[in-house]
């Protein structure tokens, strides 16, 4: 199978599978995301319970890449501390940039390492952050929440 097409399977059956799509019972937080240049919309919810993230979803409507990229995202944050959640997004985020290309400290991101070349189709960028970013803005915002306390 060329790795083209295994790519495009991997997108396909994010997009399809919602186990991460779905709402989150008495969230800490919710954020919302939106694409205006294609109209991508995302709402993501968090847990986080003694500093680890126990519940991470979303909901919304969006292109194939920005709902795969979403559910891959939920999928590896899920029971992390939030410093380690915070970290990885920070990965994604530069990867996608093109600012880290080893593919050994990539390797972190599991599936999302498949998205690596979305660097290459500036058009498909913010479908493929939308998540990504939206949770960084809730977790930056539990952190500071955690602070005041």
């Amino acid at each position: 199978m060329k790795l083209q097409q295994l790519y495009t399977d991997l997108i396909l059956e994010y997009n399809k599978d919602k186990t991460n799509k779905r709402n989150i019972e008495k969230p800490t937080i919710k954020e919302h995301g939106h694409n205006p240049s294609c109209g991508d919309d995302i709402d993501v919810e968090v847990k986080v319970e003694n500093g680890v993230v126990t519940d991470l979803a979303y909901t919304g409507s969006g292109c194939a890449i920005s709902q795969a990229s979403t559910a891959m995202m939920a999928e590896l944050l899920r029971d992390r501390d939030i410093k380690e959640a915070r970290r990885l997004c920070e990965l994604f985020l530069s990867m996608i940039r093109g600012d880290v290309t080893d593919d050994e400290k990539l390797e972190e991101l599991e599936a999302a390492t498949t998205l690596k070349d979305i660097s290459k189709m500036p058009v498909r960028v913010k479908c493929a952050t939308l998540g990504w970013h939206t949770l960084s803005i809730a977790l930056e915002k539990i952190m500071a929440q955690l602070q005041e306390k």
